[in-house]
């Protein structure tokens, strides 16, 4: 069928029967989008995916465990049939023009009645694109529209629509591309961007030229009253009539202070919101190649702050504690005090070959990874000018990612325990 014939509509599917034939792969891919548009999703199959199955037992779909009967149609307002039995598709396909319903067909789109088209979402905007039925070029071109969005070719400003409030974002750890689609968007449709030195920077300069960007980077030293300058500055913007994004890196509630700012907005009766961001202590060595957990060498990773030094008076952290751990430690702000750190993991019983892995300037163009061990960290922080941001990694997992050079550690990643999925 030639798309010159087909009529593009948005189907509203809140709470309407969508069947879905079939419990293979392309149903795999549709049942999340019609559960994402609220539909009432019922998959009738004898067998399925273990993600459908798993979509059933959180009951966000039905499951009939059976071959499709026309009856499945009853009632029904939209059906796809996926199966890989032609047989079986023309039947759905015969049953759902019977009953003047609209049909997918995954195995020939020109005996269909409606297609499925490339969709994605940028900046409140929803891309379908359809493509004579070529669901390769219709991504393909899906693609190029969101990206001439993302980059400001087309002009798409989100429109203000929100009310005054703040919503707290998570950038994440440094690369721009790295921030979720719903922190992007916020960004964007702020009137007000409250915004940390590590918060991703090049994205602030793509805010609309009418945002207002404060830099708190910029404010007068001392931690207390930088943070009640900051929690000012949002709840003022807010009870004014303006809707401010707390920016921040990483993610707004590890060590990012960001609980702190929620309590100031409530206080003073400000609407508040949080979209989460990738947290450095995990996403920066995964970029760099290096698993905080592994089956049968770490099966706990424990986050802690370096910004102080063990013993320090306003230290909350039992280093003689944290030394006894077997897991994967990942210490953020801790370069300073890299080396008060490994003594204290030494003295308290951690292996000096205990291997280290220090990434400095995570997912940008500068990230730069120092492999070393407990008893080597103090020369090699010095020798080799280790400087913040940096993520330090502690334990067996660095060898798991650099073999070559912890080549007496032996690393057994069998075990005896199930694998566990997610």
């Amino acid at each position: 069928m030639d798309d010159a014939y087909v009529y593009p509509t948005g189907l509203l599917l809140a709470d309407r029967r969508v069947v879905v034939v079939g419990g293979g792969h392309v149903a795999q891919r549709r049942v999340p989008q019609l559960i994402a548009a609220r539909a009432r999703v019922v998959v009738v199959a004898p067998e399925v995916s273990p993600a459908i199955e798993g979509l059933v037992g959180a009951g966000e779909a039905v499951w009939e465990q059976r071959a499709f009967v026309a009856a499945d149609l009853d009632d029904t307002w939209y059906v796809i049939a996926a199966t890989d039995d032609p047989d079986v598709n023309r039947e759905v396909s015969a049953a759902a023009e019977q009953r003047r319903i609209f049909c997918v067909r995954s195995d020939d789109a020109g005996a269909a009645t409606a297609w499925t088209p490339a969709v994605g979402r940028e900046s409140g905007v929803t891309v379908a694109v359809l493509a004579q039925a070529d669901p390769r070029r219709s991504v393909q071109v899906r693609d190029q529209v969101l990206e001439a969005l993302r980059n400001g070719e087309f002009t798409s400003a989100p429109q203000r629509t929100r009310g005054p409030g703040v919503t707290l974002v998570g950038g994440g750890p440094g690369d721009p591309t790295l921030i979720s689609l719903a922190g992007r968007n916020a960004l964007m449709a702020a009137d007000v961007v409250v915004a940390d030195r590590l918060a991703p920077r090049e994205l602030l300069g793509e805010l609309p030229a009418d945002v207002e960007l404060i830099d708190v980077a910029k404010l007068p030293r001392g931690r207390s009253a930088q943070q009640e300058e900051i929690n000012r500055i949002i709840v003022e913007r807010a009870l004014s009539g303006q809707r401010v994004v707390r920016f921040k890196g990483g993610d707004n509630f590890v060590f990012g202070r960001g609980y702190e700012e929620i309590l100031a907005c409530r206080a003073a009766g400000v609407e508040v919101t949080v979209i989460p961001g990738l947290t450095s202590p995990v996403a920066v060595p995964a970029i760099a190649g290096i698993p905080v957990t592994h089956r049968g060498v770490a099966h706990e990773f424990t986050v802690i702050s370096g910004h102080l030094p063990p013993g320090h008076e306003r230290s909350l952290t039992d280093w003689s504690a944290v030394a006894r751990l077997r897991g994967t430690l990942l210490l953020m702000m801790a370069v300073e005090h890299g080396s008060h750190i490994a003594a204290a993991l030494l003295e308290g019983g951690r292996a000096a070959s205990t291997p280290v892995a220090v990434v400095s300037d995570g997912t940008m163009p500068g990230e730069r990874t120092v492999l070393s061990t407990l008893g080597e960290l103090t020369h090699d922080l010095t020798a080799l000018d280790v400087r913040p941001p940096a993520i330090i990694v502690v334990g067996e997992v660095v060898a798991v990612a650099h073999p070559e050079r912890y080549p007496d550690l032996p690393v057994d990643a069998e075990d005896d325990s199930a694998a566990l999925d997610g």
